[in-house]
């Protein structure tokens, strides 16, 4: 019995092997498939000025896009947005030019914007600093940063009325220089950062206020779309969701085994007719070892955790009176004075320190999931979180096996250099000879140099910096 039972485990082994085996071979398959599709796209559209997906863009043909390095400034005339359409320059707008005429939107009523614009993203110093984090920048170099781009990306469904940004006191001025349509009572400051739960439930309670019929969406500042098209479906089939009292969050389809992103795990379908693709969230997953998301990935039932959230604000209130009243009780003292300044910065000083520092997802997601009031719409537009210069470097556009380049390249002489990501920004010459997969970041007061393989550690370099007194640079 014994043997029968080590040869059963042995065969469970060699079975569980072959899926994951066949899972890799899957995705290896998908990536061709995808390589070829975009192949042919950029071929199709070799005529046309627009850029589909990440391709390598086409020569600008404005002034306005002419940027040479990631940091904007005064220098680049902003561009100005009106309420009509405008495809986001950092994403697949082939498909919405031909779908949409100029000039028309989506505009869905009752429906806000929020953006939480925090974080320093640390994963990409010295690009990426405390006072100019990565949502400034213009990562792509065609003339808007990561939160321009987002703005031009949700504006088809809102209005500059209704879209609300909540940031840190020292990105508040930059906010307002790149986006110069945001209204000035539109921008909420907090006074330190409390994490997604403290920035979202901040917005839903003033908003709640002002409109107690408003349905809230929650889109990073930093996060890149391809496929504008699939995006302003997915987030207006979210918003009739959300109208049957969910909390509903946006499933980005898989395309590789990542252990840098959060998983959900899809339940039964809700069976809405306005909502044909949206289903329960069976449970959240945190960032698996990369063995768990492979067999994730295999299961079919698994979706990437954007952090994409749309709800009632009334109802997002409910969920965080229910499960953190701490935090409910504190921000909707907040919210009753949010519109009267004096008021507001008093009861800002007392309570915003008292509050719980505690991402969206464990203080009301997570809890609401395994009572049935968290939804999902699985969607098919690319996202990335460019959350380390290994990421970033997949955005960019290459020559093949040579690096991809953030800046001048005349600033970058290779000779047998393969893969990995180069940033001249100090104005010198970079020569690299026989090396491959670097990530070499040359700011005008300091330097990085490290592999992609080890780039999402990029922060404990960060730590021992500021630990090391040089928090100047940081």
């Amino acid at each position: 019995m014994a043997s029968d039972s080590v040869v059963l485990q042995q065969i469970l082994s060699v079975v569980q092997q072959n899926s994951l085996d066949l899972a890799a071979v899957r995705h290896e398959c998908e990536q061709l498939r995808q390589a070829n599709a975009l192949l042919e796209l950029k071929l199709s559209q070799s005529n046309r000025s627009g850029t589909p997906g990440y391709m390598t863009p086409q020569p600008p043909s404005s002034p306005q896009l002419r940027a040479k390095s990631p940091f904007l400034n005064a220098a680049i005339p902003p561009i100005v947005q009106s309420q009509a359409y405008h495809p986001s320059p950092l994403s697949d707008n082939v498909q919405t030019q031909t779908s949409y005429q100029f000039g028309q939107t989506r505009d869905i009523p009752g429906f806000y914007v929020v953006i939480p614009a925090g974080g320093a993203g640390t994963r990409l110093w010295p690009l990426s600093r405390e006072d100019h984090p990565k949502f400034l920048l213009d990562l792509t170099l065609k003339g808007r940063s990561l939160i321009q781009a987002t703005w031009d990306r949700l504006l088809p469904l809102t209005s500059a009325a209704r879209t609300t940004i909540v940031a840190g006191p020292a990105h508040v001025g930059a906010i307002h220089a790149q986006l110069p349509e945001l209204l000035q009572e539109n921008l909420f400051c907090e006074p330190g950062p409390k994490d997604s739960m403290a920035a979202i439930g901040l917005a839903a309670a003033v908003l709640a206020k002002r409109d107690p019929n408003s349905i809230i969406g929650s889109f990073a500042a930093d996060h890149m779309i391809a496929g504008d098209d699939a995006f302003l479906s997915a987030i207006a089939e979210a918003v009739e969701v959300a109208r049957h009292n969910y909390l509903v969050t946006i499933g980005i389809a898989p395309s590789h085994p990542s252990t840098g992103f959060g998983y959900i795990r899809l339940g039964d379908k809700l069976r809405l007719s306005e909502a044909p693709n949206a289903r329960l969230v069976s449970s959240f997953k945190e960032k698996p070892d990369a063995r768990t998301a492979a067999s994730y990935i295999a299961t079919g039932i698994y979706r990437w955790n954007a952090g994409m959230f749309v709800t009632k604000a009334t109802f997002l209130l409910e969920l965080l009176k229910e499960y953190n009243v701490g935090l409910y009780e504190g921000l909707t003292k907040i919210a009753e004075v949010w519109d009267d300044e004096t008021k507001r910065k008093v009861v800002l000083d007392e309570i915003w320190p008292t509050l719980e520092k505690i991402p969206i997802d464990n203080a009301i997601a997570e809890p609401a999931a395994s009572t049935g009031r968290v939804a999902v719409v699985p969607a098919t537009f690319g996202w990335d979180d460019v959350g380390d210069f290994s990421s970033l470097a997949e955005l960019l556009p290459a020559e093949l096996h040579q690096p991809r380049i953030l800046g001048d390249t005349n600033l970058v002489l290779t000779e047998q250099v393969a893969g990995g990501i180069i940033v001249p920004q100090s104005g010198r010459l970079i020569s690299c000879l026989g090396v491959d997969d670097l990530v070499i970041v040359d700011m005008p007061d300091t330097l990085l140099v490290t592999t992609r393989a080890r780039s999402q550690e990029v922060k404990r370099i960060v730590k021992k910096a500021r630990d090391a007194g040089w928090g100047t640079l940081l």
